[in-house]
């Protein structure tokens, strides 16, 4: 029924598990707050989703929510990309270019990968976190940014730290609200439910033709050890 979803259902995150029930409440608790929050968990636990979550039920929910995969953007790229640059900055800066965090102002950046930023753009990412100000690539002149920072990553900060790949200030900064994501295979009695709402998702995109499993089909995804 459409009110015992609704129960196991917090904004689009699905889950009956004492694991998941667990994660609603911490996000009910620091999402008002302006707390930064550092989201863990293997890939495909839905950190991406979390921190829209997150965004969503804060007073910034109206403002940007910008996301960043810092693996994604190549090292000699990233700072230009997060902070911005002025004009004639480098050649072919024919113009000055806002970064992600310009485009954040007032909202959440959401920074994927924490992990995989270099050690070079840690110390700039530690000064918006104290300051909430940076310098643009090849500018004299801080800009000031009201942004609210989410992090994730798949490789824990505190091994990082303990091989000094991330700076232990930064860590305990990124730190403040940790919150970490269970795989499915630690929440199996989520799957009817994950199934359920995925299948009225796939109705929905073909026009409400319903779209159901077969009693093999279900017993093999019950069953699968994720």
């Amino acid at each position: 029924t459409r009110a015992m979803r609704d129960r196991y259902t917090f904004h689009d995150m699905i889950g009956k598990s004492p694991e998941m029930r667990k994660i609603f409440e911490m996000v009910s608790v620091v999402a008002p707050t302006d707390a930064t929050v550092l989201i863990e968990g293997a890939t495909g636990t839905g950190k991406d989703l979390l921190a829209k979550v997150v965004h969503s039920s804060s007073r910034r929910a109206d403002r940007p929510f910008v996301k960043v995969n810092c693996a994604a953007i190549p090292d000699n790229l990233l700072e230009s990309e997060l902070f911005g640059y002025v004009k004639g900055a480098f050649s072919g800066a024919d113009r000055d270019k806002p970064g992600r965090f310009n485009e954040a102002d007032g909202g959440t950046i959401f920074l994927d990968e924490i992990g995989d930023l270099p050690i070079s753009l840690q110390a700039k990412l530690l000064r918006v976190l104290e300051d909430k100000e940076f310098y643009p690539l090849g500018s004299r002149h801080t800009q000031k940014v009201d942004v609210r920072i989410i992090s994730a990553t798949n490789r824990g900060l505190d091994q990082l730290v303990a091989k000094r790949q991330f700076r232990e200030d930064l860590f305990y900064r990124l730190n403040v609200f940790r919150i970490e994501l269970p795989e499915i295979k630690d929440r199996r009695e989520d799957l009817p439910l994950l199934i359920s709402h995925i299948l009225r998702r796939l109705s929905a995109t073909r026009d409400n033709r319903r779209v159901a499993l077969s009693e093999e089909a279900l017993e093999v995804l019950l069953n699968y050890d994720y």
